[in-house]
C-alpha cells in the first residue's frame, strides 16, 4: 500500500524490502463515486479519494478468517501481535533494561517489534522511513540513498488469519529468506572478556580437549588489537606473533571471530593508517584519524581491503561486529547498523578466497530484513534467574520477524560470577537454543567453561 505526495511511487529495494516484484495476482477493480474497490479470491480493499494520505477514514480491508469477517482500517492498533524482537538486550534484567548502578524501578520495559504473525489475523508493516538502494558510478553494489522529498507512506499488510506458516514464508519473499549459516556454527563457541595472553587461549583449548568438549569457534574480544574501543593492530603485549597464533588455532580445528567496533575509523597509531590515508587522498603527515564512513563506498573499499581481508588472509574467518555506531549517520534516517551488516555479509559472498563457504556476520538486530544476515548477539544481560527464564521466550518471537538465528551471552553478562546451578540450566538453554556461545564481562570472578 503506497501513496506519495508527488504521485510517484517507490519500485527500489529498501534496507528491508528487497523484493517488491511478486507475482501478479487475479482481483476485480471497481470504482463507485470516489471509492475505489480491490477485489481478490482472499481480500477486499477500499480506498477513498480525498488527496490526504492514508487514514482510518479513507483505507480499509476485509478477509475471511476462521469463518468469520475481520475488517481492518488503516492505522487500527494490533492488540494480537506475537512480538518479533529488538536490537539488543544490553543490560536486560528479564524484560527491562537497567543501567548498572540505578534503580531496577528507574528500568524500562521492553516493547518487541511487531512480528509477521497477530491472533488479529492481520500485521501492518510500516516501510516508510527506510533507506533505499540505489546503483552509483563509485559503489560495486546497489548503495543507500534517500527517498525523494515529500510526504509519502511504503505499507506492507499481511491479512493471513491463523496461516502463520504462509505469512513468514511470503514475508520472507519480501524482506528475504535467512541464510543457513555455516556448519561449525552450529557448534560451541567460547568467549570471554579479558585480555588473554596467546599462551592461555592455547591452555584454554586444552583443556576442553582434555575435558571431552567439542569446542568449535575460538572468540577472541577487544583485547586482541591495541587500547581502546576501535582497534585493527594486533597488541603484542598479549599476541607477539599473530601469524603463528592464528595458525595454531587453525591446526586445532577452531574458527577464529575477533571483536569488532569500527565507529572510531582508523587512528594515525594503526599499522594500516598510510595505506588508509592513501586509498582516500589523504596526507598522512597531515592526518590525525580517518572518521568511519560506511556512506562513503571509497572508505568502504578501504576498510575492507587494508582492515579485514589482511586478517582473514591470516585465518579470521568473520566479524564479530560489537555496536558502538549509534543510530544515525551522514544519510539522513539511516541507521548504519543494517547497512553495515549487509556490507559485511556481500563482502563476505564476494570474497573468491572463501569459494563456496556460506558467509556469517555476527552483529545485533538491525530491524525488519535482518534475518538475511544471521547470527544475532543479543548483548551484555544481567546473570540472574529472570533473565535466563525470558530468553527462551524472547529466542522464539524473534522468529516471527524472521530472526531466527539469536547468539545469546549463555550464563549471562554481569556483573560476571555466577551460580552453579543457574549457570547449569543456562547452558541447557544454550544446548537447545540456535547457537551456543559462552560469555561474560571482564571481572577475575567470570569464567564461562564448561
Amino acid at each position: 500500500l503506497e501513496w506519495a505526495e508527488d504521485g510517484c511511487f517507490e519500485d527500489r529495494a529498501s534496507l528491508a524490502a528487497v523484493n517488491r516484484r511478486l507475482p501478479r495476482v487475479a482481483f476485480r477493480k471497481s470504482v463507485a463515486a470516489d471509492v475505489l474497490t480491490i477485489r481478490t479470491a482472499d481480500l477486499t480493499l477500499c480506498y477513498r479519494e480525498t488527496g490526504r494520505p492514508f487514514g482510518s477514514a479513507n483505507l480499509s480491508a476485509e478477509f475471511t478468517m476462521n469463518g468469520r469477517r475481520v475488517r481492518w482500517r488503516f492505522g487500527q492498533k494490533d492488540h494480537g501481535n506475537l512480538g518479533g524482537t529488538v536490537r539488543t538486550l544490553d543490560c536486560c534484567l528479564a524484560d527491562v533494561f537497567i543501567k548498572p548502578g540505578t534503580d531496577p524501578k528507574d528500568g524500562r520495559r521492553i516493547t518487541l517489534s511487531p512480528g509477521l504473525v497477530s491472533r488479529d489475523g492481520w500485521v501492518a508493516l510500516d516501510d516508510s522511513a527506510n533507506i533505499v538502494l540505489d546503483s552509483r558510478p563509485d559503489a560495486d553494489t546497489p548503495w543507500v540513498t534517500r527517498r525523494p522529498d515529500g510526504r509519502r507512506q511504503d505499507v506492507y499488510l499481511m491479512a493471513y488469519g491463523r496461516d502463520y506458516r504462509a505469512a513468514l514464508a511470503d514475508g520472507a519473499r519480501v524482506f528475504g529468506r535467512q541464510p543457513l549459516p555455516p556448519r561449525y556454527a552450529f557448534g560451541y563457541w567460547y568467549s570471554r572478556y579479558w585480555a588473554y595472553i596467546d599462551r592461555e587461549i592455547e591452555e584454554l583449548v586444552g583443556d576442553f580437549r582434555s575435558a571431552g568438549v567439542p569446542l568449535d569457534v575460538m572468540v577472541i574480544d577487544m583485547d586482541w588489537h591495541l587500547p581502546g574501543w576501535t582497534g585493527y593492530t594486533w597488541d603484542r603485549r598479549y599476541f607477539p606473533n599473530p601469524d603463528e597464533f592464528l595458525r595454531w588455532l587453525k591446526d586445532q580445528g577452531l574458527k577464529i571471530t575477533l571483536n569488532l567496533h569500527p565507529a572510531d575509523g582508523v587512528g594515525r597509531h594503526e599499522e594500516q593508517f598510510a595505506a588508509v590515508c592513501r586509498d582516500l587522498g589523504l596526507d598522512p603527515k597531515r592526518t590525525d584519524r580517518v572518521p568511519f564512513s560506511c556512506v562513503d563506498p571509497n572508505y568502504v573499499k578501504s576498510y575492507f581491503k587494508r582492515l579485514h581481508h589482511p586478517e582473514e588472509a591470516r585465518g579470521v574467518d568473520f566479524w564479530w561486529m560489537d555496536w558502538q555506531q549509534g543510530e544515525t549517520s551522514e544519510v539522513e534516517g539511516l541507521d548504519p547498523l543494517p547497512w553495515i551488516n549487509q556490507l559485511h555479509w556481500e563482502d563476505m559472498a564476494r570474497n573468491p578466497r572463501r569459494g563456496d563457504l556460506r558467509p556469517l556476520c555476527f552483529s545485533r538486530f538491525g530491524g525488519l530484513g535482518a534475518g538475511r544476515y544471521p547470527v544475532g548477539f543479543s548483548g551484555d544481560t544481567y546473570s540472574n534467574w529472570k533473565s535466563l527464564a525470558y530468553q527462551p521466550y524472547f529466542t522464539a518471537t524473534a522468529a516471527n520477524v524472521l530472526y531466527g538465528y539469536w547468539s545469546h551471552d549463555i550464563g549471562g553478562h554481569m556483573p560476571g560470577k555466577v551460580d552453579p546451578e543457574m549457570y547449569t540450566r543456562w547452558v541447557q538453554f544454550g544446548a537447545f537454543s540456535p547457537v551456543l556461545r559462552t560469555h561474560t564481562s571482564k571481572d577475575p570472578e567470570a569464567e564461562r567453561r564448561v
